[in-house]
């Protein structure tokens, strides 16, 4: 690889490199790519280089062959220009032969960004309170979660639980996903379909009905609008049997003899849950305030990646409650081009924040040990009971050390900021004739989780690899 030329484009705050492939490495990809095509090119007589070259012309494996070897030259020029790129550079094959080639990558430079003040700065934090009827719904969640479902011989009410076997007939003919048998239907749930559930109120066990549903606007598109028939049968009746909270229930449940020390248990754990979620909400008022104040003239292109990435992880969450993207796209009748320019506005935010952060790490010159990188794996591994081995598996330690430094970016912002008491306690205090405000806290360090939890991580280092905008097929034909 060689650089060959190198061309400022200030204006659109660019730079455009001609890179040239040299001979060895050029031919050396062209022999691989040939191993990799031979069998699936139909040629006369043996599928050699030679006659599938004369079969198909000489210039059939360039492109191949191009985009075998382009990354690996752009990351080498990149890292020789020493130069921090924002986005994917857009490629164009200029001249190819059997010699090799040269290429042009107009690449987006990381913009210039002037911080505003990021320390010093206030912001509201709710003082934690945990009150005893706090302790009793939690208390309550539990025992419903413990609760047991029950027979009953009498009619469906609203908060039954009512067994059912059902069928849907759109004119008289069955339609795919309309049945069911033996289902747990929660009277009042608004599990299904709006005016279902309230029509099998007053049935009891062994009674059938047909009842009269028409689908929303917004449903499934063969269905929605659609008047259909669903044919229902009671199979049974089934209340939630809730148990006693007391001292019985108590050992049944957690590790405690007695209600009481139950109780406190359940104090103490929510009080550690709103301290860390209030200075969570802190941070995010104070790391909000930080992006705002950045001054920079970001590439569009930044923001596009951005907002196509956010469009990917989105995709990602529906697929894992098992929804389609293109399914959902139709229920709210849209495009998936549209969906990505919705992200822009939160996309220019993101990327705000992540220039905010960036020009911290270099204002505070801050840094991850090796130590800190291999602590925070450990505190994965503590908090989710997973084997160290196992962590290291799904978390590469840059990611780890990535969000490590971005904690310490959060904790320098957060320590010098200063506490105040939200519009809503402040009035209440001032009702009083009190005003009081609190320093900040330590702030309590965040996990890296979402690759152990097997998501998409939020945050992304530049790529190594930058993938190119075009390929070089057209280019080079």
């Amino acid at each position: 690889m060689q650089i060959i030329k190198r061309e400022e484009l200030p204006e659109q705050r660019q730079v455009r490199l001609t890179i040239a492939v040299d001979k060895d490495t050029w031919q050396a990809s062209l022999a691989k790519c040939y191993q990799g095509v031979k069998s699936v090119c139909p040629v006369a007589g043996e599928p050699t280089r030679e006659n599938l070259e004369q079969a198909y012309g000489p210039e059939f494996l360039y492109q191949e062959a191009v985009n075998d070897t382009y990354p690996q030259a752009l990351v080498e020029a990149i890292s020789q220009s020493d130069i921090q790129i924002a986005g994917t550079p857009t490629l164009s094959v200029e001249t190819i032969g059997p010699d090799g080639y040269t290429f042009a990558a107009v690449i987006d430079l990381y913009p210039e960004v002037e911080l505003g003040q990021y320390k010093g700065l206030e912001a509201p934090k709710a003082e934690v309170k945990v009150a005893a009827a706090d302790v009793n719904a939690r208390l309550k969640e539990m025992a419903d979660r413990n609760s047991r479902l029950v027979s009953v011989d009498r009619a469906v009410k609203k908060g039954d639980t009512a067994d059912i076997d059902f069928e849907g007939f759109d004119n008289g003919k069955a339609f795919d996903g309309g049945k069911g048998e033996n289902f747990d239907l929660e009277i009042g749930s608004g599990s299904f379909v709006p005016g279902f559930e309230d029509q099998l109120i007053g049935m009891k066990a062994g009674e059938e009905k047909d009842i009269d549903i028409t689908f929303p606007e917004n449903y499934t598109p063969e269905l929605a609008g659609k008047p259909v028939i669903f044919h229902v049968k009671i199979n049974e009746v089934k209340v939630k049997e809730v148990p006693a909270i007391d001292d019985e229930f108590a050992k049944d449940v957690s590790e405690f003899d007695t209600l009481k020390d139950l109780k406190a248990d359940i104090k103490k754990k929510m009080t550690v849950e709103r301290t860390e979620a209030a200075q969570r909400a802190f941070e995010d008022v104070l790391m909000a305030k930080v992006a705002e104040s950045v001054e920079a003239e970001i590439p569009t292109e930044m923001v596009e990646l951005q907002a196509a990435q956010m469009t990917e992880g989105f995709k990602q969450q529906l697929a894992s409650q098992g929804i389609p993207f293109d399914q959902y796209l139709k229920m709210t009748n849209t495009t998936e081009a549209d969906f990505t320019k919705q992200a822009y506005g939160p996309a220019e935010q993101q990327v705000k924040m992540d220039l905010a952060v960036k020009a911290i790490i270099d204002a505070e010159k801050l840094d991850a040990t090796d130590d800190e990188v291999e602590a925070e794996m450990k505190n994965v591994a503590d908090k989710y009971g997973m084997d160290l081995d196992t962590v290291k598996k799904y978390l590469r330690p840059e990611e780890v050390k990535e969000q490590v430094i971005r904690e310490k970016v959060i904790k320098v912002v957060a320590d010098s900021a200063k506490a105040v008491a939200p519009a809503e306690e402040k009035a209440e205090l001032e009702a009083e004739g009190e005003i009081v405000e609190k320093p900040a806290k330590k702030p309590a360090a965040k996990k890296t989780t979402k690759k152990a939890e097997g998501e998409e991580k939020a945050e992304k280092a530049p790529a190594k690899k930058p993938a190119a905008k075009k390929t070089a097929k057209k280019d080079a034909e």
